[in-house]
Formats: structure tokens, C-alpha cells, sequence
């Protein structure tokens, strides 16, 4: 059921920022656990391994917010080792496709507005916006502190790509930006793998040797913290299997699928985001690519079987309702994150608890 988002989508990022949340998300009121945690996550005990992935939750009062009505595993929105400006406004619209979005249809252009409906499905284009490492930083730590007993605080960060920057620099950022991750105490660090770019086409998750390194280096600074890698969606099951090696030998958790990219235009068939040429492609998520994320999570969870791997995966992508959830966890997932889902219906998480404490 579609009520009043979280995200305020005809409100800037700062406006968000500021103000936010909206919705029930500001009325106070705290699910009641019942109860003792009994799932694991990354070595922490939840009361179910279900929650919001990195980009709605955008400070610790939208993160405080999703922990008291009930979603327990809640990331930081990415941030970065320095300040970042956001995408010019708006950065959400309303998509409307028929049925499942596939690859063969996302090569043709998507129409948006602002109407949004059941079954729903958004275009997102925000540029993953960082405030300064001294801001999020101490901003991260009352985020920690708001998450209740069998409830987990996640911080998303990633590296920023500069003019005339080197590869190694920009593996460098990343690792920069995990160290400052690291100084906040959050008990679950997770690599943003999956937004543009290093400086060619594609996301960074896609040349796997960069990802490599990336993890590398990470692992390096953070010492044991659980690690999490996100991920976009891969059609290659060679360089899938690739990934869950690195996974296997950097990190703890593969958390897929982001959203597919598109061209998205309006009504009249003008690019629907206003900005450079490059703003016509943005990310879609939400019911049509619900079959992506489960198609990914399928596919991992039959590599990390074959080849003994102990990595967990986080399972993403369209789970706007309970029977969403239970979908990944037979796909394999070992959590399950909404997105889409979750800013639009505030009551999801305790919906969902409520089917499976039935």
C-alpha cells in the first residue's frame, strides 16, 4: 500500500536532509519487539534480518526513525572522504512499466512523472551526495546509538573519482573513505561497489580488477569489521563467480542487486532530469526489477554452494510486500533489503513481521 514517503520526493536533498523524515516515519511511535533476537547478521543477533539498504536513509534521524518502526538492519546513506554536491532537483520520479523491466526493454527510453502508483517502480539520480567526513562522521555515531536491542546501524561509503585522478588514487579515496568509516565505531562497514564511476563507463563493481584491489585495501584498515560489498546486476556468470572469490577472500556479505540503469524521459519525450547529457541515464528501482535482484541472488547463492564459499548475501530489488521478502530468502538471500518498498509503506518491516510471528 502506497502512503506518504519518507523521502519527500517534491522536496530538494536538502530540504530532505534538513527536515526529514516525513510521514509516519515523524510521528514518534516505536514498534514494540516481542521477544529475543534470534537471526544472525554479520555476527549480531537481530530480531530479523531484514532492513533498508544505503540511499533513503540520509542522517540518523531517518535512521532513527526506520530502527523504531521495526526495520533492523538500517544503512547510512554512501558517504565519501570529502564533501559532494547532489544532482540537481527533482532526484526521484515515477516510473510505470508493464510488467517486469527487463534488459530488452530497458534499451528503449522509460516515460516518468510524478504519479506514483501500485505496482511502484522509481527512477533515482541523486549522485550518492556526501556532507564533510567531520559531519557525517559525528552524525554517524548517533546513528549507531539510535539502534535498539537485535538492530544493526550499517555505514555505506566509496571513493570519488577527480579530475586527472590516477587508478591508484582512486582506490586510494576508496580506502581513505573506509578508514574514516571505520573511526565511527559502526559495527558493519559496507563498499559501494555500485555507483559511477572510475572514470570510464560502468560502475566500479564491473572491472573487477579495480574491485579487487578496492577490497583489498579495505580490509587492510578496517581489521575484522564485517565488510560488505554492494554490487549492481551481472549477466556474466564468470565474472559473477569472480566477484564471490574476491568476496570470499576480502569480505563477509554481497548485497545485490543497486537498480539497472535507463533512459528516462517525460512525457514529451525531454531527458526527465535536468542536468548534463549523461542525466538521461539514471537508476530505476522498485517492482519491475524485482526480478534482477531475485535472478542474482538465485545465481550467487548456486556459485557460493559450488565452490564452499561462507560469504552471506543481501538480496535487493523490489520487496514491496511480505511475500517479497519470503521470495529471497528461498532465492537464497540470507537478509533482505527494501528500498522502494520501505519509503512508501512505513508499516513494511512490521507487516512482514507480522506474517512470519503468524
Amino acid at each position: 500500500m502506497i502512503r506518504v514517503p519518507f523521502y519527500d520526493p517534491t522536496k530538494s536533498y536538502d530540504e530532505n536532509y534538513a527536515s526529514g523524515p516525513f510521514g509516519a516515519f515523524a510521528d514518534g511511535k516505536v514498534y514494540e519487539q516481542k521477544g529475543e533476537p534470534q537471526h544472525e547478521f554479520l555476527g549480531h543477533k537481530v530480531y530479523l534480518p531484514l532492513g533498508i539498504p544505503a540511499g533513503p536513509l540520509l542522517n540518523s534521524n531517518f535512521c532513527k526513525a526506520a530502527f523504531e518502526k521495526g526495520f533492523d538492519i538500517c544503512v547510512y546513506k554512501t558517504v565519501r572522504s570529502d564533501v559532494f554536491p547532489c544532482h540537481p532537483f527533482p532526484n526521484v520520479l515515477a516510473i510505470h512499466p508493464d510488467g517486469d523491466l527487463t534488459l530488452e526493454k530497458l534499451k528503449k527510453p522509460l516515460v516518468a512523472d510524478a504519479s506514483y502508483t501500485d505496482p511502484l517502480s522509481i527512477t533515482n539520480s541523486f549522485g550518492v551526495p556526501s556532507k564533510a567526513p567531520a559531519v557525517w562522521q559525528e552524525d554517524v555515531k548517533r546513528a549507531i546509538a539510535s539502534a535498539g536491542k537485535g538492530q544493526v546501524l550499517v555505514l555505506s561509503f566509496m571513493g570519488t573519482v577527480r579530475p586527472n585522478q590516477t587508478q591508484q588514487e582512486f582506490v586510494d579515496d576508496y580506502v581513505l573513505a573506509g578508514k574514516l568509516a571505520a573511526e565511527t565505531g559502526a559495527k558493519v562497514l559496507e563498499a559501494n561497489l555500485s555507483c559511477p564511476n572510475i572514470g570510464n563507463e560502468g560502475l566500479v563493481c564491473y572491472n573487477l580488477d579495480v574491485t579487487e584491489r578496492v577490497a583489498r585495501g579495505i580490509r587492510g584498515v578496517i581489521g575484522t569489521t564485517p565488510l560488505i560489498l554492494k554490487v549492481g546486476y551481472y549477466q556474466s556468470d564468470e565474472d559473477m563467480e569472480r566477484l564471490a572469490e574476491i568476496a570470499e577472500e576480502y569480505a563477509d556479505s554481497v548485497s545485490g542487486i543497486n537498480t539497472l540503469q535507463a533512459e528516462v524521459r517525460d512525457q514529451a519525450g525531454n531527458q526527465a532530469l535536468p542536468g548534463p547529457p549523461s542525466r538521461l541515464r539514471s537508476g530505476v528501482c522498485g517492482a519491475g526489477i524485482k526480478w534482477a535482484g531475485l535472478d542474482f541472488v538465485r545465481r550467487l547463492t548456486a556459485i557460493r554452494k559450488k565452490r564452499g564459499f561462507t560469504f552471506s548475501i543481501e538480496g535487493v530489488g523490489g520487496v514491496l510486500h511480505a511475500a517479497d521478502y519470503a521470495e529471497y530468502l528461498d532465492a537464497g538471500a540470507n537478509a533482505v533489503m527494501s528500498a522502494t518498498g520501505a519509503m512508501w509503506n512505513p508499516y513494511l518491516a512490521q507487516e512482514i513481521k507480522a506474517v512470519r510471528n503468524a
